[in-house]
């Protein structure tokens, strides 16, 4: 397991070895941390630096804490080393005269309880900077000096868990548009940050919102998915019982106002009234001309 973490933080390094071989340990030298552009002797400072040595040690690499690169610059009589100000020269310099690989070094700034960590790497090799992150020690969702480390040297294990409960079994689950699979879903680990959450159901109304996911913690969402209202008819059956044997039909009578030679009756009858008051009306209006209308005598 090691062996393996070493491997890994090589790669992240840019350290290009090839997989067939065995992997050296990364030897990595922590710089004295800076502040304002001078070295930060301050307690705080000096807890920072020996969090970042031992979390990078977490990572599996050797470490050369910045207290023995000091005993280092003092012994060969190069002070300017312990000032380098992300110089990636003057840090390749000091990574080579203590016998690391690479070299981290940063700077810690802020007001009050909000500080801020900026940590770079250097390869001494290529006397190249790989890499520069930013967290602030007040977040938790960046994860503080760990967080920093892991992000800087190693960024693939730079996670957090997202720990879903749905209230429907075979739901679509959707993060940043890829789909995860259905409900109910294990733990899934997801990269620090925001991201975009959908869940659906085509029985129920879609569910999306953006989660915050935290370096080394699990994020619980509780999932609540609502139905779609559904119009339900029935035939209501009435009062009357059903009948339980076979049907027999039976024809009855017209009624007489619905047979044919009423129906003919009363239409002759309209038509005859009509034409009678229809006489009866004398009209003194042309066809195309204006007038009024004069009563009948």
């Amino acid at each position: 397991m090691r062996r393996v973490a070493i491997a890994t933080l090589a790669v992240a390094l840019g350290a290009g070895v090839a997989h067939a071989q065995p992997t050296p340990p990364a030897t990595i030298a922590v710089a004295p941390l800076t502040m304002l552009g001078a070295e930060d002797t301050s307690t705080t400072g000096k807890q920072i630096e020996a969090r970042v040595a031992k979390d990078i040690a977490g990572l599996g690499g050797k470490v050369i804490t910045a207290a023995e690169v000091v005993d280092a610059t003092k012994k060969a009589k190069k002070p300017a080393l312990r000032a380098c100000d992300g110089d990636p020269g003057c840090l390749a310099d000091l990574g080579a005269l203590v016998g690391a690989s690479v070299v981290v070094f940063g700077e810690v700034g802020g007001l009050g309880d909000v500080q801020v960590l900026s940590l770079g790497a250097v390869d001494v090799a290529t006397r190249k900077e790989r890499r520069r992150v930013r967290v602030s020690l007040a977040s938790a969702e960046e994860g503080g000096v760990p967080g920093a480390v892991t992000r800087l040297l190693d960024p693939d294990r730079y996670l957090g868990e997202l720990k879903l409960t749905v209230s429907v079994d075979g739901a679509s689950i959707y993060v940043d548009g890829k789909r995860l699979g259905k409900s109910p879903t294990p733990i899934v680990k997801l990269a620090v940050g925001a991201h975009a959450l959908r869940v659906t159901h085509p029985e129920h109304r879609d569910y999306v919102r953006f989660v915050d996911i935290g370096f080394g913690t699990a994020t619980p969402v509780e999932v609540k998915l609502e139905k779609f209202a559904s119009v339900e008819s029935a035939v209501e059956s009435t009062d009357h019982p059903k009948p339980t044997g076979p049907i027999t039909y039976v024809d009855q009578p017209a009624r007489w106002y619905r047979r044919w030679w009423a129906v003919a009756g009363f239409a002759a009858v309209a038509v005859t009234t009509a034409v009678v008051i229809g006489a009866s009306i004398d009209y003194d209006v042309g066809a195309q001309g204006e007038g009024t209308v004069k009563p009948p005598p």
